[in-house]
């Protein structure tokens, strides 16, 4: 953790100003970021620390709760490409609940290297909320390692996907030789992969814990069937309908 934690001051750097961004409000930890993602941490590790306990008292097969573990991070990949592509086009700063994160994504938009110099736990506390929030109930209530084995895996890869997205961001020379190997060997999200994201039309490669998904879901057209069906049903057009090619422009920096 202390690893994490001085690798995202490394990349704590100025920026330039813009109307959307400000220093002060986006890119340093409070306090209140700590907590949560000290708590989404803690949640994640009771998970994982139950199951283990389970296996060994209960003399339950290992192997099935490695395998849950498993479906659990590959599922995360895909929970994290829908809630990618959500935000991305529908919704706006003025959405209950989610509008601060739209307005979020829409500024990496347009500056995709910014993530890189936000401090870990302001990068991460809002997955971490959720995380707490929801694992919290199921640590108390549940007593199968399989189920925990899942939950475990999912909630940690759900929660540390931004770390894994800003991290796509950085350039090699900037990271340590671990999670380069990890890219490379595409268990979590590569730079070359999401980089495809940030370039027009910006309708594909949503996923960021392993980008395992993405070629599925891109070859099969499934957010395009998604964004057809919202139209029809509901009349919600997607941002990609709209060419956001001019607002989704990179302005200047590492992307």
């Amino acid at each position: 953790m202390a690893a994490l934690i001085e690798l995202q001051h490394k990349n704590t750097t100025n920026i330039s100003t813009s109307k959307y961004h400000n220093q002060e409000s986006w890119q340093v930890s409070t306090w209140a970021h700590r907590a949560w993602f000290a708590g989404g941490c803690a949640t994640v590790l009771i998970s994982l620390a139950k199951t283990l306990f389970l296996i060994i008292n209960n003399s339950r097969p290992w192997v099935d709760s490695m395998f849950a573990a498993f479906i659990g991070y590959v599922m995360a990949d895909l929970a994290t490409g829908i809630y990618h592509w959500a935000i991305d086009n529908y919704g706006s700063a003025k959405t209950s609940i989610f509008g601060s994160q739209i307005e979020a994504f829409q500024g990496h938009h347009q500056q995709p290297w910014a993530i890189t110099t936000r401090q870990l736990a302001n990068n991460l506390y809002i997955p971490a909320v959720a995380v707490t929030t929801a694992v919290t109930p199921i640590n108390l209530l549940l007593n199968d390692p399989v189920l925990l084995g899942f939950v475990g895996v999912f909630a940690g890869c759900v929660m540390f996907s931004q770390l894994f997205h800003a991290w796509a961001h950085t350039p090699k020379r900037k990271l340590p030789a671990a999670v380069v190997a990890l890219q490379d060997a595409r268990i979590i999200v590569g730079r070359v992969q999401h980089a495809a994201h940030h370039r027009p039309p910006y309708n594909s490669n949503y996923c960021i814990v392993s980008g395992v998904w993405n070629r599925f879901l891109d070859k099969s057209k499934f957010f395009v069937a998604l964004e057809v069906l919202f139209a029809a049903a509901i009349g919600a057009r997607p941002r990609s309908w709209n060419d956001p090619n001019s607002d989704w422009a990179p302005y200047s920096g590492i992307h």
